[in-house]
């Protein structure tokens, strides 16, 4: 498994920030590839997921440690992804929203295609600043 971890810090309050990761319909406005986003029952979460020119459905796992401002995630079945969303109140109205995420080079190439190796760990890195950096527009106009 490689695991990578990167933050962003935002212009809005802890709670604004929290909330927004909650809204799970909001993703495909900052999770690239993902075309259509709904909560189901049970801390529960179906994505429809683009990327690579292949199109897949994924199931995942929401849990929260909401006294941290922690929440987790994990696919249930296609490739194995998990991750969490940890945020910090940096003052008033500035939070630190880090991610980190687990996954399977083999098994992300297996599913959506792409490069191996080195080249692969570079685009993931990119996506996941790239989501980041739209997560921080998207929360802070949203306002």
């Amino acid at each position: 498994m490689s695991t990578l971890e990167e933050h962003v810090d935002v212009g809005v309050p802890i709670d604004t920030a929290w909330n927004s990761l909650h809204r799970v319909e909001g993703y495909p406005r900052f999770v690239e590839g993902v075309r259509e986003a709904r909560s189901e029952t049970e801390g529960r979460a179906r994505l429809d997921v683009e990327a690579g020119g292949r199109s897949r459905e994924f199931e995942t796992e929401l849990s929260d440690r909401g006294g941290e401002r922690v929440m987790e995630w994990r696919t249930t079945g296609g490739p194995p992804l998990t991750g969490s969303f940890s945020l910090q109140e940096l003052g008033r109205d500035r939070t630190r929203v880090q991610i980190r995420l687990e996954y399977d080079p083999g098994a992300v190439r297996e599913t959506f295609g792409g490069p191996k190796g080195f080249a692969q760990a570079n685009a993931i890195e990119r996506i996941v600043r790239s989501d980041l950096e739209q997560f921080k527009e998207y929360v802070e106009h949203e306002r």
